[in-house]
């Protein structure tokens, strides 16, 4: 209805932030009284200098919120008093989720009669609000699901497995609040390496567990300590590229996946582990078909660490498709991409013991017109000076070339 727009609202009834009439008033320690949902949102959302958007003195984002129940009252009153002019009735606000009831239902996740409720339960608040997922984590909601999955491996059992991955997706695991030993960690990631390898008719929902499963091991070993990245096991990269050539995830778990390959590279013995795993043959597959432009630079940014290595790049030689590819994605992703792609090229041009393959097929696929036209636009010196390089180190290889125009090939490599 419509009616209610000629209807005066008192001035104190509206949030400051949303406009709206407030349904859970609760005033600040500014002062300023805010609708719950609003005020929170503002606070967790981190954008706005913690501060309050009234006063812009200082509100921090743990600041106390006190409800005013008696404005509450008085917007239920009013509310109530004008309904019949298309006024919605206010129900009272449920009381905020507390630490001492999810204390509870975590010791309830061991008791078997109660484990599947009481995920549900979990999940349930996690989704609801970023207030909820405060008092589930500083209640150890993060750690007792990891300390659950860890169980679940431990007895190769499948039940509530789902549940505590998606109660788990909705928190940023971070090395602050989770204060875990080596030992956990190790342990932490061997589970969820199982996760990984479990047969998918032996799990529903395998596409939704083993992506949350990914993206949570990622957000894990970024915040383990770099020393930990050096001593990741063999499974690991086996199930991760396993997975990766089965399709069998969402995006967001093949991004997860790519980034924590990202991560690992800067250590030769993964880089060493990933190729002897056949990821770089895997990821010219996944690149493809690839159809975002992150997914793309994090599969580019692990083929140029994988082809330092002779073995790397042998592997990259092995697929047909793998220097067009890498070709036809310079200018049309992002200059990260570029970057990525055109030392990709060098280093498979300036170290390959295959050279007449090399030559040959940059030449039929078009990287060496590329290169040209790569020189002929606005982009960072030192890949020009990168590109150059590749076209005067095969220049007379490839200027009697019918496929390139030689007097471009001569003028853009003096």
């Amino acid at each position: 209805m419509d009616d209610h727009q000629d209807i005066e609202i008192p001035e104190y009834f509206i949030c400051p932030i949303s406009l709206q009439i407030m349904k859970d008033p609760v005033t600040a320690i500014t002062g300023i009284t805010y609708d719950r949902e609003s005020i929170e949102h503002w606070l967790f959302q981190g954008n706005n200098n913690a501060e309050c958007p009234v006063t812009k003195q200082p509100l921090p984002k743990d600041s106390d919120l006190t409800p005013n129940h008696t404005l509450r009252r008085l917007i239920q009153a009013w509310c109530a008093d004008n309904s019949a002019y298309g006024i919605d009735r206010i129900p009272t606000p449920k009381a905020p989720l507390s630490k001492l009831q999810i204390i509870k239902l975590i010791k309830d996740i061991w008791k078997p009669e109660l484990q599947t409720k009481t995920l549900i339960q979990l999940e349930v608040f996690a989704a609801e609000n970023e207030r909820n997922r405060k008092c589930m984590a500083e209640a150890g909601v993060p750690r007792a699901m990891l300390t659950y999955i860890v169980n679940c491996c431990d007895k190769n059992q499948v039940g509530g497995l789902e549940g505590a991955l998606s109660i788990l997706h909705f928190f940023k695991i971070t090395s602050e609040y989770m204060k875990l030993s080596a030992f956990e960690i190790d342990k932490i990631v061997e589970s969820f390496t199982w996760v990984l390898a479990l047969d998918d008719e032996s799990i529903e929902n395998h596409k939704e567990i083993k992506s949350h499963a990914l993206r949570i091991l990622k957000n894990i070993i970024q915040a383990a300590s770099s020393k930990f990245l050096q001593r990741l096991k063999p499974q690991i990269f086996q199930n991760i590229i396993r997975v990766l050539k089965q399709r069998v995830i969402a995006q967001q778990g093949i991004n997860a996946a790519l980034k924590l390959m990202l991560d690992a590279c800067p250590s030769g013995r993964n880089r060493m582990i990933m190729v002897e795993s056949g990821a770089v043959f895997e990821l010219i597959e996944l690149e493809l078909t690839a159809s975002e432009k992150k997914t793309t630079e994090l599969i580019l940014g692990i083929l140029f660490h994988l082809c330092s290595c002779a073995d790397g790049r042998a592997q990259f030689l092995s697929h047909r498709a793998a220097i067009a590819v890498v070709t036809k994605r310079i200018m049309q992703v992002s200059p990260a991409a570029d970057d990525r792609a055109i030392l990709i090229l060098s280093l498979i041009c300036k170290f390959s013991g295959n050279f007449n393959f090399v030559v040959q097929e940059m030449s039929r696929v078009g990287t060496v017109s590329k290169l040209c036209s790569f020189l002929q636009v606005d982009c960072a010196a030192y890949l020009k000076d990168r590109a150059r390089e590749i076209l005067r180190s095969h220049y007379d290889e490839w200027k009697d070339s019918p496929c390139i125009d030689a007097s471009v090939l001569s003028r853009l490599t003096r």
